[in-house]
């Protein structure tokens, strides 16, 4: 007989909703989800009293109200007519421009650092560490003041510049100059040919893996998807009848002591502001991107670099075909902190008042007092990158996983 208590059915007694760990565990969410409810609700409520009370406006309605004040640098249209809505989305813009662009090299300069720190040349990969050494242990903030008011501002005046590339792209203290293309009638159809290209590149490289998977043999994805992308806009340029030109930069001189600069309106121009900024993140971001390449080729066995060697394999064809493809499962998951933390260290620029979205912003905010609107949407905007990028970096962190058979 057992000493459990049953009831008079005879079936054992069902113990109390307290003593039930499920029950209890309801309880204790349920609590807190009230709890945070309310909690939230008592600082809205109290937040719009204090707007009412002192005559602060609040709502999104001033995004329609005209801004008043200049932007440096605009990749949409933009005048001082425009609203405040047309401003802020200015400065995201910006702000995008710069976390992709920083992204993009900072991926580039990370990896090839990366890959020097392990190279059997004492020279190079004593370089490699001091640069990582360096870099990654200076605040971002100073780096950015050293290519703005050091590097920058070591160039020539307006007056003057520096020419590279075949005389095509000028230096100066007013930014960087190049030839800035101008689209005509019919031009779309370049774009709709680059589109398809890029397509038709992921799909022969799709192709070819499938191939090397079951015959073992290689096919040169890269070059044959760089010809796609260039050839094909190229073929749709020459069909169209070439409805594209470039501006080119005019600097005009009126003498040979008198020189009035660059025309105003001619070629494209990057601002000292973008170019500081983004350099800075980009060579601080590669520093901590190298550590991290560093670590993901070391944490691939020894023994599968000497099984390329056994077959014939070179060091350049075992590094890029054997070893990088492994080590990404372990590169991927911190490589995407990285990036997230370039997107939002790009709102130091308002530091040397490039304007980015905070920068932005924050004349908006001195212009109209709305504070809590601001600063939602700047939680909101650097909050819909992150979970994006994570987004991204999570769907080609599971395409790179091994696939149990």
């Amino acid at each position: 007989m057992s000493i459990q208590e049953q009831d008079s059915a005879g079936a054992p007694a069902r113990a109390s909703l307290l003593n039930d760990p499920k029950a209890r565990g309801l309880f204790y969410q349920a609590t807190l989800i009230i709890a945070l409810v309310a909690f939230g609700w008592f600082i809205v409520s109290n937040t719009v009293e204090n707007l009412e009370r002192q005559n602060i406006a609040s709502g999104f309605g001033f995004l329609q109200n005209t801004a008043g004040f200049g932007i440096i640098q605009a990749l949409v249209d933009y005048t001082e007519t425009s609203s405040y809505g047309q401003a802020i989305l200015v400065g995201f813009f910006n702000t995008l421009l710069v976390a992709v662009i920083g992204i993009f090299l900072a991926t580039i300069i990370g990896f090839v650092v990366g890959i020097a720190r392990l190279s059997n040349n004492w020279v190079i990969s004593r370089l490699a560490y001091c640069y990582v050494e360096l870099i990654r242990n200076v605040p971002l903030l100073l780096q950015i003041f050293f290519w703005y008011f050091a590097v920058l501002r070591a160039v020539p005046g307006k007056r003057d510049k520096w020419s590279f590339l075949f005389d095509t792209f000028h230096l100066n203290i007013a930014g960087l100059r190049g030839p800035q293309p101008i689209f005509e009638e019919g031009s779309g159809i370049i774009g709709w040919a680059l589109v398809l290209a890029i397509v038709l590149a992921f799909a022969v490289a799709r192709w070819s893996r499938k191939r090397q998977e079951a015959t073992g043999q290689q096919f040169p994805v890269f070059l044959t998807g760089l010809g796609l992308i260039i050839g094909l806009p190229l073929i749709a340029y020459l069909i169209a009848g070439m409805p594209m030109h470039f501006n080119y930069p005019e600097f005009v001189e009126t003498g040979p002591m008198l020189r009035r600069g660059f025309t105003l309106g001619s070629g494209f121009n990057l601002i000292p502001e973008f170019l500081a900024l983004t350099l800075a993140l980009s060579i601080y971001t590669a520093a901590f991107i190298a550590e991290i390449v560093r670590a993901g080729i070391q944490a691939v066995s020894h023994g599968q670099s000497e099984a390329a060697h056994a077959l014939g394999l070179r060091n350049g064809p075992t590094l890029r075909l054997v070893i990088i493809p492994q080590a990404m499962r372990v590169i991927i998951p911190p490589l995407t902190s990285q990036y997230l933390n370039l997107t939002k260290n790009s709102s130091l620029a308002v530091a040397i008042a490039f304007p980015d979205l905070v920068s932005v912003g924050g004349t908006v905010l001195n212009q109209t007092g709305q504070a809590i609107e601001i600063i939602g949407i700047w939680m909101f905007v650097y909050l819909t990158l992150s979970l994006l990028t994570s987004g991204f970096m999570n769907w080609y962190n599971q395409r790179m996983a091994l696939v149990e058979r």
